[in-house]
């Protein structure tokens, strides 16, 4: 069974690239291209039935971001439930919310870089 980049859900990978948030299109401006370290992220990548913002392959690496409507009950659950799927699959799971992209984003890309090349899962790290 393909778990990754499935047909099914080839258009809504679609509309979520054309439809990315600002934080996400600011973000993609400092990732794509190789520009970080000359690593490959894709963006809008599916895995299983989810679709993360960013991903590295290479590094089994997904970058998430965060607005407000993250932070209801409901969607912590889905989000929790959601990062266990991808970690039992072996991919590590950053979350940065939204303004970090914005205020911090030497920051960012350094929290990035250094979980792209250690052994640490940063499923519960909070880094706002």
């Amino acid at each position: 069974m393909k778990l990754y980049n499935k047909k099914n859900s080839q258009e809504n990978r679609r509309k979520l690239r054309k439809k990315m948030t600002p934080a996400e299109i600011a973000l993609w401006t400092m990732l794509q291209k190789k520009q970080l370290d000359g690593v490959r992220f894709l963006r809008q990548y599916s895995i299983g039935a989810y679709i993360v913002d960013f991903y590295s392959p290479k590094y089994h690496l997904a970058v998430e971001l965060d607005g407000e409507y993250h932070f209801d009950e409901q969607r912590i659950q889905y989000d929790k439930k959601r990062t266990a799927f991808l970690n039992e699959k072996g991919i590590r799971v950053l979350r940065f919310e939204n303004f970090e992209v914005f205020d911090y984003p030497q920051r960012t890309l350094d929290e990035i870089r250094r979980f792209l090349y250690s052994n640490e899962n940063p499923e519960n790290l909070l880094l706002y």
